[in-house]
């Protein structure tokens, strides 16, 4: 299994590196305020990119994942992501 880890770099953006030992991958993520409180509630913007990312790999490589984006673009590949993210929370 892949280890996220999510830093935060200013105001709704994170920092995320996908380790799978032999390679890894680094992504930058925004959200916006309101779409953090629709998706995840109370949950910490670190615990939501770990589990949009956790989503992710279940879906595709860390490969196909881009480098950049708002977390509100994976549901334009994903359709089901904003009914299913409660399934990757805490």
């Amino acid at each position: 299994m892949a280890a996220i880890t999510v830093t935060p770099t200013g105001e709704g953006t994170y920092a995320v590196e996908v380790d799978e030992g032999v390679s890894s991958s680094h992504h930058v993520v925004t959200i916006a305020s309101d779409v953090h409180a629709r998706l995840a509630g109370g949950v910490s913007g670190e615990v939501l990119v770990t589990a949009a990312f956790r989503f992710l790999l279940d879906r595709e490589p860390k490969e196909s994942i881009m480098s950049r984006f708002d977390i509100t673009v994976i549901a334009r590949y994903f359709p089901e992501f904003p009914d299913r993210i409660g399934d990757y929370l805490p």
